[in-house]
């Protein structure tokens, strides 16, 4: 069924440049994070998250576009599932960029740690590997080995995002007297780290992808 499927894989490949587009998007609202991070003042954090809310907008409308020729097309490339939930996945992620944009703008932290933008770096990383990852979709079956390499990269950097997440913790508690402080960056980072996970979870959608087309 699925060398049948492959056949016709040339014939539908408008799914692949809506995929691509939404790793775009990722990409540059992780951009723009780490830009909001390293110049983070009060003043201006309202249009740092404006930036990224433009970026989440896009991501809503290439996921809904995705969803539309789901239902409109006869033969897809892969499992129609599969599909939709690495959409999905891809929008949850520049969703929870953007849900932290909005939190440093409501909570209004005096100062943003520098574990922060150490995070912020590795999410980056995390987008720009899921794009890498998404490119190969398109050759699957002659790509299957270095997807695998990007999938185990993604587990790799959210390992990493959970270190510097864990340390984070321990200096606040140490260092801040301040328990509202505590309170506003301990939601900030945890919103920050949580994109990580969600980007790992990206990564065993396409491994998913692999052992059923590859």
């Amino acid at each position: 069924m699925n060398s049948f499927l492959s056949a016709f894989t040339p014939k539908e490949p408008k799914f692949f440049p809506i995929l691509k587009e939404m790793s775009t998007v990722m990409i540059s609202a992780s951009d723009i994070m780490i830009e909001f991070l390293q110049n983070y003042h009060h003043e201006t954090a309202s249009d740092y998250y404006l930036r990224i809310k433009e970026q989440e907008k896009k991501g809503d409308r290439l996921s809904d576009k995705v969803f539309d020729e789901l239902n409109s097309t006869f033969i897809t490339p892969f499992d129609r599932e599969d599909i939709h939930n690495l959409a999905n996945k891809l929008d949850d992620v520049t969703d929870i960029i953007n849900s932290c944009a909005k939190k440093i703008v409501l909570y209004n932290p005096k100062l943003i740690p520098k574990s922060a933008v150490e995070l912020a770096l590795v999410l980056n990383r995390c987008a720009k590997t899921i794009s890498n990852a998404v490119d190969e979709l398109q050759i699957l079956k002659k790509s299957s080995k270095v997807i695998k390499v990007y999938c185990t990269d993604l587990r790799d950097l959210e390992h990493e995002a959970d270190d510097l997440y864990e340390r984070f913790l321990i200096e606040l508690f140490e260092n801040e007297k301040d328990a509202i402080e505590v309170i506003k960056l301990k939601e900030i980072m945890s919103e920050l780290e949580k994109s990580t996970d969600v980007a790992e979870h990206v990564g065993k959608i396409i491994q998913t992808i692999i052992v059923k087309y590859a």
